[in-house]
């Protein structure tokens, strides 16, 4: 948990911090769901593991099955990041790489492994165990701040973490631990891809798969999310919000957080920035809060997204006056 204090004077909050989450193994948050789903999967008797993946969630499980002595099979869409790409087929036993989607992946590997027996589906949502790893972040946000935060923001893809987080918020009220006050949750998309955000919009509790889901935020590019009715639960009971960025707002929040804080976020961590000083700007926030965003992978796993991060007027250094750039 990074204290992020020119941030927080960027942005006008009381406080904020970023939950740095690339210090995991394989390099991002989808470590600690994959370290729960594998040990329960051979625990009960899988013999082989597989899992449709938009990058970093392929990386996990080949890296866990793999000390588990089990063979896993990954697939993805064909333009995931290279370093996403070329982690699975060092790992894996079997990797994928599909024409499509997240989904067209899946739809691949249920058609490939059907019929087969002892062979473990660890897709979001489709078994417990990932959400019991996931989960441990909001035990975190405790452990690491003392209390909970006003405000959790939040990249949403498949939507295990946001889920994860709302349960454990619940179980640690049972344990006596905090009382009935929740952070507010906030779900954060690419315009491109924004069901869960068109879902809450549109006051449904289900989310609107976009026409044509195209991000430089790979993470976040998965059109159909099995956790959307959950995700949208989850905001409202918090009295959260949803809100989708833009592109070029992630590639320019990505290069501030790195200039003010010498921090590199990954691109779904940097749309969660995007989306604070959107919502300061909009007065959703009201300056009083304590803030918490989630980067929630290495930025080095994403070359690509790099090498399109421009730096600000050659010269021009960049400070802060008041909570404007100059």
């Amino acid at each position: 948990m990074l204290p992020m204090e020119r941030l927080a004077r960027r942005a006008g909050v009381k406080a904020c911090w970023c939950k740095d989450e690339s210090f995991n193994p394989t390099g991002s948050f989808k470590a600690r769901g994959m370290s729960v789903a594998v040990t329960m999967a051979a625990a009960l008797g899988a013999r082989e593991l597989y899992v449709p993946t938009a990058g970093n969630a392929g990386g996990a499980l080949a890296a866990y099955a793999a000390r588990a002595g089990l063979p896993c099979a990954v697939a993805m869409p064909e333009d995931s990041p290279s370093a996403n790409r070329l982690e699975v087929r060092a790992l894996a036993t079997e990797s994928f790489e599909v024409p499509g989607l997240i989904g067209d992946a899946g739809r691949f590997l249920r058609e490939r492994y059907a019929g087969r027996e002892g062979v473990f589906d660890l897709s979001t949502l489709k078994e417990p165990y990932r959400l019991e790893g996931k989960k441990t972040m909001g035990y975190d946000l405790l452990l690491e701040l003392g209390s909970l935060p006003d405000v959790v923001v939040y990249p949403a893809g498949g939507g295990t973490g946001l889920i994860g987080m709302w349960k454990a918020f619940d179980e640690m009220q049972a344990l006596g631990w905090i009382d009935a006050r929740r952070p507010r949750l906030v779900a954060v998309q690419m315009e491109s891809c924004a069901p869960v955000v068109e879902g809450f919009l549109a006051g449904r509790d289900e989310g609107v798969p976009p026409l044509a889901p195209r991000t430089l935020a790979s993470g976040l590019r998965v059109p159909t999310p099995l956790g959307d009715r959950l995700m949208l639960r989850a905001i409202r009971a918090t009295c959260g919000t949803a809100l989708a960025v833009s592109d070029d707002e992630m590639l320019h929040a990505l290069r501030e957080v790195a200039r003010l804080e010498g921090l590199l976020l990954c691109p779904e961590g940097a749309a969660a920035w995007a989306a604070v000083l959107r919502l300061r700007e909009e007065g959703w926030l009201e300056g009083n809060e304590r803030l918490v965003f989630f980067n929630t992978g290495s930025a080095l796993k994403y070359p690509e997204v790099l090498a399109l991060v421009r730096p600000p007027d050659a010269g021009r250094p960049l400070r802060l006056v008041g909570d404007q750039e100059a």
